[in-house]
């Protein structure tokens, strides 16, 4: 450990040294620097990510978060070019002698010209306009921020957000909103829903590329902005991805860290070309040997955007994503004193070992689910604008893991806490006389299809009214069985789960246990009224829904057996919302939501013991849910301060947990809670050279009643046990700090320079909980011990043979603290704490440097 301490310290030395070289290499290039914003020319907000460019020449910028830009010039007079997607383009003479602060620029809004994949007023918030609280993180901040974090972990210093690793796998993050799990937040790819069509989750591993190609990623809690009929609890994160870039080029980027991590990505835009064609292509790979032991992972990704201006009506968009990877897991949360005892101590992982001499992990995921999706917008006339966008994706992958009579726990031939002797289990195997596996390797495949169709068509009715409504239609059919992956020296598995093959002596690519599809459909449409004159904005939304199920099992059920095929079951939904912002004056402003809406309960609710059996007994979940907020702008300091409460009745969710080497599952359903808070946000920008942001975010989320049956089942979707009741009721919910804190600050140092600096709190978090062991009433879940994490990053910008370069160095947790990022509560005899909790610890220091060249 000294050894490697040493190296990261003599790293980060040549690190430093090397900065300072660069830094006395640049300062003696004199430029003039610009600096300036643009905005709305109506409404005046800032039009983030607005394209800013010298005229004749390929050197450009991009607005920030705040619609400001800096952009270094040789010499003036200068002509810039400055564009945003669904704005007119402006020309600004510039002819400053010096450094230049210049007067906003404003653009107005063209809605013939080329705009997003989906219509950006359906999905993205306005400030001082649409009443909700919003948070937006750019494609600048992404750029110097993410370093080897996870898509998720950009959003940790927003206000009710709670994001980690799980474990620490590659692509394993999860985000918590105001309480809620991914299941419950509405998570949007340029508007296209991508939560799960049976579950609701979000498997960051399937977009673990995208921030690549993200121009904005906006999170909207509370009732969110988005038209289409989804509803959203916790809240809407919709990402929008690159389209039509103003700027002609392209980039390369090397990035290398501890722990193996090296990144790769190249990018190039044509910009919009004369004849009416844009197109962005990026290409990306991503390896490493992950924080923790055993936790090796390679993934690759891509993205493409093709782009026409067929005239002045019609435009089409085709956008085609995916990320391929594979990676092993820490799927198991252990007891405290297993970490301790064990020489690799937090770092330590139980699921990997060694077979034939190489490195072989018992526990891996490998999935690939690109998407590709085509829009048309149609501008019908001056008061009318058509934009719709067909989707799909065909996805395929799984969980491996290992399984059998055999515990790998047994075969650790170095001590407790040593890797896994896979050969040991092999040789049990082959010595075994007839031939059947005692352990192998099988691979749980959740294939799916899934296309959809979103449609919406706006109609300006006069100065102060419009009008929205739209359709959002969906298919889904998801293919779930298992298969034997390896079988680890064996010559079969027997398997006697499948009626038609009763007597199956399967071998490597076999199906096995189980094999059952679920169809999913979905018709849903919104209409919207939207009310704007002098400082007032009000909406009004209706929207609807039919969401169909139904279940067919190959296994349980004869191919002759008409029930092989449950019936169909269609249940309706709804949500009714509304809201209205008042701008008190220029710097204040107030603004109110209130909604309501019945949604459909998740797949496994209806179909809960995994049969083709019906539960007559599902009911819809009912949220309400109300908003209060106030806003200060002015020029240097900005904030907001909202209050919110959500009350859900007949929720329905899924938990999974272990026993030793065995995982279980439960269906948990009609379970109400509530969840209310107060959450404060704040900028401050002094200069152009500093700001400070910062928020806090105090929650009190509990469960209000107790469940009465609770259903386990094993990883072959067998029923094995039954509980209840299952004292929920006073219990708070876990899983994520109700209290947290961030401070950041960023400074340009020097004018090139760019430091920044990211503190974050979190409090009060109630571990997540084992349902088969509450059993008592009033019960308290442990609660995680309170912790702190500083992070730093640095960018320095300079040319390398003419070409704009920027040096990115990102150090996470830099304090190294030790915290515990997951907790999950065993109840013993009504009690819980620190010694029958299971946990995963969080991620240590971390460190990253990356070379970007744009040319």
């Amino acid at each position: 450990m000294e050894k490697r301490l040493q190296r990261g310290a003599s790293s980060l030395k040549r690190l430093v040294a090397f900065f300072v070289l660069l830094l006395l290499a640049n300062v003696t290039m004199a430029q003039i620097t610009l600096k300036g914003k643009v905005v709305d020319a109506v409404t005046k907000e800032p039009l983030t990510g607005a394209a800013v460019t010298i005229k004749g020449s390929t050197i450009g910028t991009t607005a920030d978060i705040e619609g400001e830009f800096t952009l270094k010039v040789k010499e003036t007079p200068v002509v810039l070019v400055v564009g945003f997607v669904s704005y007119n383009s402006k020309e600004v003479n510039i002819t400053a002698k010096g450094n230049a602060v210049l007067p906003a620029i404003e653009l107005e809004s063209n809605i013939t010209t080329m705009s997003e994949i989906v219509v950006k007023a359906n999905s993205v918030a306005i400030d001082r306009k649409t009443p909700v609280a919003v948070s937006t993180i750019t494609s600048a901040v992404i750029e110097e921020k993410l370093g080897s974090q996870e898509f998720p972990e950009l959003l940790k210093s927003t206000p009710g957000v709670y994001a980690t690793r799980v474990g620490g796998g590659f692509g394993d993050s999860r985000i918590n909103l105001r309480g809620f799990q991914s299941e419950n937040i509405a998570v949007m790819i340029n508007g296209v829903p991508i939560n799960g069509m049976e579950n609701g989750k979000v498997y960051w591993s399937n977009w673990a590329g995208l921030s690549d190609v993200t121009r904005s990623m906006q999170v909207q809690r509370g009732l969110g902005a988005s038209k289409v009929a989804v509803p959203s609890v916790g809240g809407t994160i919709n990402i929008t991805t690159r389209t039509i870039d103003v700027i002609k080029g392209g980039s390369i980027f090397q990035g290398i860290g501890n722990d193996g991590y090296s990144k790769t990505t190249f990018t190039y835009s044509s910009g919009l070309m004369d004849n009416g064609w844009a197109f962005t292509i990026l290409g990306g790979r991503n390896v490493g040997k992950g924080w923790a032991d055993g936790l090796d992972y390679e993934g690759y990704n891509y993205f493409f955007n093709v782009s026409k201006k067929i005239n002045q009506k019609h435009t089409l968009a085709l956008t085609a994503f995916g990320a391929p990877q594979t990676h092993a897991q820490r799927y198991d949360r252990l007891y405290i004193n297993e970490y301790r005892d064990a020489a690799q101590g937090i770092k330590y992982n139980p699921n990997w070992g060694y077979y034939n001499g190489e490195f072989k992990s018992l526990s891996v995921n490998k999935y690939h689910k690109p998407q590709i999706s085509l829009n048309h917008n149609w501008t019908i006339d001056e008061t009318s604008f058509l934009s719709t966008s067909v989707y799909g994706s065909v996805a395929s992958g799984g969980g491996i893991a290992y399984t059998g009579s055999l515990k790998f726990n047994d075969f650790r031939t170095n001590g407790a806490y040593s890797p896994v002797n896979i050969d040991a289990i092999a040789q049990k195997n082959i010595a075994n006389q007839d031939g059947s596996a005692l352990g192998y390797m099988r691979n749980s495949v959740n294939d799916h299809q899934w296309y959809g169709i979103l449609s919406t068509y706006t109609k300006k009715l006069n100065d102060k009214f419009d009008i929205l409504a739209g359709i959002d239609g969906r298919y889904y059919r998801g293919k779930h069985y298992q298969l034997v992956d390896d079988l680890l020296g064996a010559s079969y598995v027997a398997d006697n789960t499948n009626k038609n093959n009763p007597f199956n002596r399967a071998k490597t690519g076999d199906k096995i246990a189980f094999n059952n599809d679920g169809v999913i459909g979905w018709e849903g449409a919104f209409v919207q009224g939207e009310y704007s004159e002098g400082p007032v904005s009000a909406f009004v939304s209706l929207s609807g829904s039919n969401t169909s199920y139904q279940r067919i099992d190959y296994f349980m059920f004869l191919n002759s057996d008409p029930n092989q095929k449950s019936k169909k079951v269609n249940i309706f939904g709804f949500q009714t919302k509304g809201g209205i912002n008042y701008n008190l004056t220029e710097k204040h402003n107030v603004f109110a939501n209130i909604g309501y809406f019945e949604k459909a309960p998740f797949f496994n609710a209806v179909f809960m013991n995994n049969s083709n059996t019906v539960n007559n007994n599902f009911k819809r979940e009912k949220i309400a849910s109300y908003e209060l907020g106030y806003g200060f702008r002015t020029s240097a300091f900005s904030a907001n301060l909202n209050l919110y409460y959500t009350d859900w009745k007949d929720k329905s969710f899924t938990r999974s947990f272990s026993r030793g080497e065995e995982r279980f599952f439960g269906n948990f359903s009609g379970v109400n809670a509530l969840h209310k808070g107060v959450e404060l946000d704040f900028a401050y920008r002094p200069t152009n050279k500093f700001t400070m942001k910062g928020m806090l975010s105090v929650g009190d989320w509990k469960w209000t009643n107790n469940l009465q049956k609770l259903e386990i089942y094993d990883d072959q979707q067998q029923v094995v046990d039954t509980y209840g009741p299952v004292y929920m009721k006073g219990l708070k919910v876990g899983d994520s700090p109700q209290t947290t804190l961030a401070l950041g600050a960023n400074y340009d140092l020097f004018e090139n320079f760019k430091i920044g600096i990211d503190y974050n709190y979190y409090a009060n978090y109630s571990s997540d909980f084992n349902p088969t062991t509450l059993l008592k009433e009033n019960l308290v879940a442990w609660k995680v011990p309170n912790y702190s994490l500083l992070d730093v990053n640095a960018v320095f910008k300079m040319k390398i043979a003419g070409l704009n370069t920027s040096l990115f160095a990102n150090v996470n947790n830099l304090f190294n603290t030790e915290y515990i990022s997951d907790g999950y509560a065993n109840f013993q005899n009504g009690i819980s704490n620190a010694a029958n909790t299971q946990v995963f610890y969080g991620t240590g220091r971390t460190w990253t440097t990356g070379l970007k060249v744009n040319f």
